[in-house]
């Protein structure tokens, strides 16, 4: 160690300088100043500082000027950012009843096929036999009576999203009337068909007459206009 008042080189563990007397402690260099040599010469950050420019354990990185750089947003398609695609998106997703957005036929359809599903729940068949009634109802005597029961709620729910999207948010084959008029008549045929298989035995009830007339009802509008459709293109 050489002594820096006096340029007196020392030898061995002393706490002052022989020659001038100066104290030794203060002209060492302390140790935890100094950063912790690691491999090949490269220094190693004091434990819980973070270097410059190396990311801490859960936190940003740093610049070389020492200051944290925020985490920037994930880069999202153009598309995706574009006005006219959220403008689309808000179309198609917003839902908004507006029952003016239905004709006249479709009401009608609308409103005769719930009665058509109510009715399929009351008696359709009776019979009287020793003062004894029994009644049963189109369910309970024909099992495709279900069909129409499912073709009931898919028509009510079809007309609820008809009038609530400007737009429907999925694709569905055939036009809106075709639509309409397809199920409308498949339940017409069941039904009908349901009226006149009745079992032996058995007369009608109420039930079997308001389900036929509410599956007429539902679908004479829709034919009319097929009618006058076809007119006006011939």
């Amino acid at each position: 160690m050489i002594c820096t008042q006096c340029g007196c080189n020392i030898s061995g563990r002393t706490a002052a300088c022989p020659a001038c007397g100066a104290r030794l402690a203060a002209q060492s260099m302390p140790a935890q100043s100094m950063p912790a040599q690691g491999v090949a010469g490269q220094s190693r950050p004091a434990q819980g500082i973070p270097a410059q420019g190396m990311p801490s354990q859960g936190g940003p990185a740093q610049s070389a000027a020492g200051r944290f750089q925020p985490a920037q947003p994930a880069h999202l398609p153009e598309h995706a950012a574009s006005p006219a695609f959220r403008l689309e998106l808000s179309r198609l997703t917003k839902f908004r009843l507006e029952l003016s957005r239905l004709t006249n036929s479709d009401r009608v359809t609308g409103i005769a096929s719930l009665v058509l599903l109510v009715s399929l729940f009351l008696p359709w068949y009776g019979v009287n036999l020793l003062g004894i009634s029994a009644e049963a109802d189109g369910l309970t005597v024909h099992g495709y009576l279900y069909i129409v029961l499912l073709l009931c709620v898919a028509i009510i729910a079809y007309l609820v999203m008809w009038a609530g999207f400007e737009e429907l948010p999925v694709r569905l084959p055939l036009s809106h009337q075709q639509r309409l008029l397809v199920a409308s008549g498949l339940n017409t045929v069941l039904v009908l068909l349901a009226f006149l298989t009745k079992p032996d035995g058995t007369g009608w009830r109420f039930g079997a007459f308001a389900g036929l007339l509410a599956a007429l009802i539902a679908m004479a509008p829709l034919v009319i206009r097929a009618v006058q459709a076809r007119r006006g293109r011939a």
